[in-house]
């Protein structure tokens, strides 16, 4: 099966998952774009643009609003969270019933889960199983700039090797490069801690230590 025959259901209209959904969609994929509350949705569906997180992004065509969650997930093999770490949990115990058949699932959500310390992939693995494909897409990204089609690249992992293959190539395009590894851990703990290190670094800066403890810091962060 192609995967960028069947659509992808995005979990999440924030402001990374509205910068994912174009980008799959500018690559070629259907994407559904499912958030809420539904009036937001609606705004969505109606401007073609996410103003409140992403203003000056508009829609490709491929990009649809889809508000029946249900009816998203069924329409999808792939589906893609992208949730506030916090709410990860509970977004997976909300989307386990509702999945089609054979669906794979991946997260661009961040961080460790505050009450268990677990890594994101941890706590997929109990809530949906282990059977299930999962992935993480991870990466030096900003939202703004990836909706705004400046040149990104990104990690896919996932232990299973077909699965990241296939997101990796939906997702990619002249300006947009996904790369693949099985190192979900080293990925997850590398998305979770960067913003630790960039807030020192910006401190570091502030204090106008230079670039010499700038480099220390992310070197031996």
């Amino acid at each position: 099966m192609n995967a960028d025959s069947d659509p992808i259901a995005i979990v999440g209209a924030g402001s990374w998952g509205t910068a994912l959904a174009i980008q799959f969609a500018r690559a070629g994929r259907e994407t559904l774009l499912w958030g809420h509350p539904p009036d937001e949705l609606a705004e969505l569906e109606r401007d073609r643009v996410n103003e409140r997180y992403l203003p000056g992004a508009r829609f490709p065509d491929k990009l649809l609003i889809e508000r029946n969650l249900s009816r998203a997930l069924v329409r999808a093999r792939d589906v893609l969270i992208a949730v506030p770490s916090h709410a990860f949990r509970e977004v997976l115990k909300r989307i386990k019933p509702l999945l089609a058949p054979g669906a794979r699932v991946a997260w661009a959500s961040k961080g460790f889960e505050l009450e268990s310390g677990k890594l994101l992939h941890g706590v997929a693995a109990e809530v949906l199983g282990d059977e299930l494909p999962l992935a993480v897409l991870s990466g030096p990204t900003f939202a703004k700039e990836v909706g705004a089609g400046l040149p990104t690249a990104m990690t896919v992992a996932s232990t299973d090797e077909r699965f990241a293959a296939d997101l990796a190539a939906s997702i990619s395009s002249q300006q947009f490069r996904a790369y693949t590894t099985t190192d979900v851990t080293g990925v997850e703990v590398g998305g979770a801690v960067k913003n630790v290190l960039a807030i020192g670094a910006g401190i570091s800066d502030g204090l106008g230590f230079g670039a010499n403890t700038r480099v220390a810091l992310i070197t031996r962060g």
